[in-house]
C-alpha cells in the first residue's frame, strides 16, 4: 500500500502566490483547485499571517465564483425556517429561545410553532446572538 505525501504548504504569502496566483476563478477546474487549497489551509493547525491573508483572499474569490455559478435559491426559506434551523444546530430548546428573546419560556415555543411572529426587537436580538444578518429572519 502506497501513501501519498503532500508537500507542505508555503508559509509566506509570496511563496503561496508563487504556487497559485489568486485571480478570479473562471471555470470548474480552477474552482476545484482553489477549494483544495482552502481545504489544505483549513487543516493547518496554526496559520501564519501570510497563510491567513491568502486564505481570506482565496475564500473571497471562491465566494464570488459560487455566487455566479453555484447560487443556492433561498427564496422559499422563511425567517422562521432559518430560526428553526439555527435552534436545532445550536441544540437549543424552545425555552432557551424564549429566554434569549427576553421573554417567557413559552415565547420560544409560540414563535417556533408560528403562533407568534418575530418582532423587530426579536430579530435584533437573534441577529446579535447568532452573529448573522437580521435579513435572515425577515420574510
Amino acid at each position: 500500500m502506497s501513501t501519498i505525501v503532500k508537500k507542505p504548504l508555503p508559509k509566506t504569502l509570496k511563496a503561496l502566490v508563487d504556487e497559485y496566483i489568486p485571480t478570479s476563478i473562471g471555470n470548474e477546474k480552477e474552482y476545484a483547485r482553489a477549494l483544495k487549497l482552502i481545504d489544505r489551509l483549513l487543516q493547518t493547525p496554526k496559520l501564519t499571517k501570510g497563510q491567513a491573508t491568502y486564505l481570506n483572499t482565496l475564500s473571497d474569490l471562491v465566494h464570488c465564483y459560487e455566487e455566479e455559478h453555484h447560487a443556492i435559491d433561498t427564496s422559499d426559506i422563511t425567517g422562521l425556517d432559518a430560526l428553526k434551523f439555527l435552534v436545532e444546530e445550536h441544540q437549543m430548546s424552545a425555552s432557551e429561545l424564549g429566554k434569549i428573546l427576553n421573554g417567557s419560556v413559552g415565547l420560544g415555543t409560540k414563535i417556533l410553532k408560528g403562533q407568534r411572529t418575530l418582532t423587530l426587537e426579536h430579530i435584533k436580538i437573534l441577529s446579535r446572538h447568532f452573529r448573522i444578518s437580521p435579513e435572515v429572519f425577515m420574510d
